[in-house]
């Protein structure tokens, strides 16, 4: 007799366990279905990148002084610098630099480390090509200015999620007079620029009244 009701009871919390985690993931099947899909209709809506997104790399050839300090800090040793030694100047000459995005893992050492900051991480991100040979980018495929996704008037950008209204997921059709969860990087710019200069007029104000002070002094 008891174990009858020993057997009764565990098939009665087996069937109460399995209930309540049933109940669980249609909560959260339920939840979803009411959310509007986060859909970005590319390529004709784009993402904002973040500021300091690593895209493709920016070359400038005048600044550049041959030193491979790029090569020695990059892991895979990526970048190729092709460079003579001047016999009457005795310095180095260059010729071409080039670097294989198809091999790169953007990872900015090179740009990082570079002493002319000739290197620069971009926001362009689309690098698709048909034949892996044309993803090595020679010093004038380097030098060309990156695409902006903001300037492009075929496009219509959509900012990060992080940058929406608190408890907005979707992107489309949100009032931007509404105040956002987090700071676009044009308003963080703008609010570093008005710190450095409240900081810039305040050491000229303590230098002022140091000079005053001194004058009267005197």
């Amino acid at each position: 007799m008891f174990g009858f009701l020993k057997q009764v009871g565990d098939y009665t919390r087996e069937a109460v366990d399995a209930a309540r985690n049933l109940t669980q993931g249609l909560a959260v099947t339920f939840d979803h279905m009411k959310r509007r899909p986060v859909t970005v209709q590319y390529p004709y809506e784009k993402l904002i990148p973040s500021e300091r997104y690593r895209g493709r790399i920016h070359y400038e050839f005048d600044k550049c002084i041959a030193c491979e300090v790029c090569v020695r800090v990059c892991p895979i040793n990526l970048p190729v610098v092709d460079w003579v030694m001047n016999k009457e100047t005795k310095k180095k000459e260059l010729r071409n630099y080039s670097i294989d995005f198809g091999v790169c893992i953007f990872c900015g050492n090179c740009v990082e480390y570079c002493p002319t900051n000739c290197l620069s991480m971009t926001e362009e991100y689309e690098l698709a090509a048909f034949d892996r040979h044309s993803l090595n980018f020679d010093n004038v495929a380097l030098g060309r200015l990156p695409t902006s996704v903001t300037t492009d008037p075929a496009v219509q950008p959509l900012r990060e999620l992080a940058y929406l209204p608190a408890g907005e997921v979707h992107p489309h059709g949100v009032d931007p007079d509404r105040p956002r969860a987090g700071q676009r990087p044009d308003q963080v710019l703008a609010s570093l620029k008005t710190s450095a200069g409240d900081a810039a007029g305040n050491e000229g104000e303590s230098a002022t009244s140091t000079t005053n002070g001194k004058e009267s002094a005197e």
